[in-house]
């Protein structure tokens, strides 16, 4: 699989998608540092230090040449703050790439529609870059999430992965 496109500032009407950076990291563990925020995607908060290591490695890339990580946080620009990520891990297969996505808003600005407006520009993004397919994993009890996929085009599958069920959006978009 080629590179393709690397991540750029992706804008929508309140936020800007900035490409991931090693430097984002002590913001984000404070974004990020609520335990309640992990309720349903597991783990606990990161510190500084850990998500400093865990953004150099996103940022170097993945090291199968089969997968491209894209990883960006997300910017309120009203507040000119940081408020969450999205990423897409995007995978080469025989009927074009397949784009993983997920989004996280830290639980200060949850409630606002900044969850679905960062997916929705993530999806636009992804379909311009000649992505035809795009998946995210739910936990059937995240309500908010499930409506953050259903808003961003997605549509619930049968399938199901680490007890997660997956939405697609195929190439028909």
């Amino acid at each position: 699989m080629t590179r393709g496109p690397q991540p750029e500032i992706v804008s929508a009407a309140r936020i800007d998608l900035l490409p991931l950076e090693v430097g984002h990291a002590d913001k984000m563990a404070a974004v990020l540092g609520d335990p309640a925020l992990h309720e349903f995607i597991g783990g606990e908060p990161a510190t500084p230090a850990d998500l400093r290591a865990r953004y150099e490695r996103l940022v170097a890339g993945s090291p199968d040449p089969d997968v491209v990580w894209w990883n960006w946080v997300i910017r309120l620009r009203e507040e000119g703050r940081l408020v969450g990520t999205v990423q897409a891990t995007v995978t080469a297969s025989p009927s074009g790439a397949v784009g993983e996505i997920a989004w996280v808003v830290g639980t200060s600005w949850q409630g606002r529609g900044i969850a679905t407006e960062s997916a929705r520009a993530l999806v636009d993004w992804l379909g311009r870059s000649q992505i035809p397919t795009v998946i995210a994993h739910v936990h059937p009890d995240h309500h908010a999430s499930a409506a953050v996929a259903r808003a961003a085009g997605l549509a619930p599958t049968g399938r199901w992965h680490d007890g997660e069920r997956q939405w697609l959006l195929g190439s028909e978009r």
